[in-house]
């Protein structure tokens, strides 16, 4: 499971031009289903993404094609996380060998 942050960069003045894209990319994500859930980081510092059922390289491939990320209106980091302990509606996150 991955964590990704896009926080805004000094071009952030151009994300009304990329928004489309943007959120074109965001739907692949859902479409693929890699994404989780998407939203924004508060105060106005940009997004998150939550990620999975993917690896880590497919991932970084991903994030550099969104558009906010090649005109650098964000940068982004990306965290793993391996999930240990869910909530029940969450099992699907755990690796196999913990989800028995």
């Amino acid at each position: 499971m991955f964590i990704i942050q896009l926080k805004f960069s000094s071009n952030k003045a151009q994300a009304g031009q990329l928004m489309d894209g943007h959120k074109e990319w965001i739907k692949r994500g859902f479409d693929d289903g890699v994404f989780l859930v998407v939203g924004s980081l508060q105060p106005n510092l940009g997004g998150g993404i939550v990620a999975h059922n993917t690896s880590r390289a497919e991932l970084e491939n991903r994030v550099n094609d969104d558009p906010f990320v090649i005109e650098n209106v964000v940068t982004a980091e990306i965290s793993e996380i391996t999930p240990a302990r869910t909530d029940d509606r969450l099992k699907f996150l755990l690796p196999e060998t913990t989800a028995s």
